[in-house]
């Protein structure tokens, strides 16, 4: 059973230490206006190294059957990490991005975990928004583009249009492929992470490179939406003996 201490995410938050003090004005005013915003260092070069060879492992060793959640051809995709793999547990205390999905959204849990790489010449995607049925302001879902690898304007970077999370609608090209006006290639140093309110439209530009562009999605919505993955459906025993009372509520699986 949870402790009755824990039955909120401010209690879940101040228990894993997010002290209200992650976020500055300037990634305040950014997440806001343009509906997204960086989190440079966010995870060290070792924290990196270990995610990048775990992802490469798993992926190796994967079977046809495995579940992949949106799959995609000519990716590489990665679902369920944390039943997976005890690398991936510490991303589930991560200030910043914590700290600006419960401030955006209020009462949180976990909305999906997966890592995606694109291979040479693929990753190209059309222009979306991750929630369907758009009502700017009624907020859903903020996604974190964590970046394992450097991401730069050749390795397929997501492309974020500025401001359209708070668009009613898109005036979608003829081609949703092609550039858009306004867009803003996401790109940075491995370890950093861009935070978007997943109501923004985006997408994924092809890996004209072909180097590595290994990136962790990390998502959080409201306690009254669905999850994208069923965490209670697929929990281990094992992840649920190491997690802490706070991390159960926020994966909410406190009651399996």
């Amino acid at each position: 059973m949870i402790p009755a201490a824990v039955r909120r995410t401010a209690d879940a938050l101040r228990a894993i230490g997010v002290s209200g003090a992650s976020l500055t004005d300037e990634q305040r005013r950014s997440f806001d206006e343009d509906g997204f915003f960086y989190a440079p260092e966010l995870l060290t070069a070792e924290q990196c190294d270990a995610i990048g060879a775990e992802f490469d492992r798993l992926s190796a060793e994967a079977k046809p059957d495995d579940l992949v959640v949106t799959p995609e051809e000519g990716v590489t995709r990665l679902s369920d990490p944390f039943n997976k793999s005890v690398v991936f547990d510490f991303c589930l205390e991560l200030p910043p991005v914590l700290e600006a999905s419960a401030e955006l959204l209020g009462e949180i849990k976990l909305h999906g975990a997966n890592l995606r790489d694109p291979w040479r010449g693929r990753g190209a995607q059309r222009l979306h928004s991750d929630v369907v049925d758009r009502r700017p302001g009624d907020w859903r879902v903020v996604n974190a583009l964590i970046f394992i690898d450097p991401l730069d304007e050749d390795n397929g970077p997501t492309r974020v249009i500025p401001g359209s999370h708070a668009w009613a609608a898109l005036d979608v090209p003829a081609d949703p492929l092609a550039p858009y006006a306004g867009q803003v290639l996401v790109t940075g140093q491995r370890g950093t992470a861009a935070v978007i309110n997943a109501h923004i439209w985006h997408g994924g530009t092809a890996n004209v490179s072909g180097r590595r562009r290994r990136m962790l999605h990390l998502s959080y919505t409201r306690r009254d939406w669905p999850q994208q993955f069923d965490q209670r459906a697929h929990l281990t025993a094992a992840l649920w003996e190491r997690l802490s009372p706070a991390q159960r509520f926020l994966l909410d699986v406190d009651n399996p």
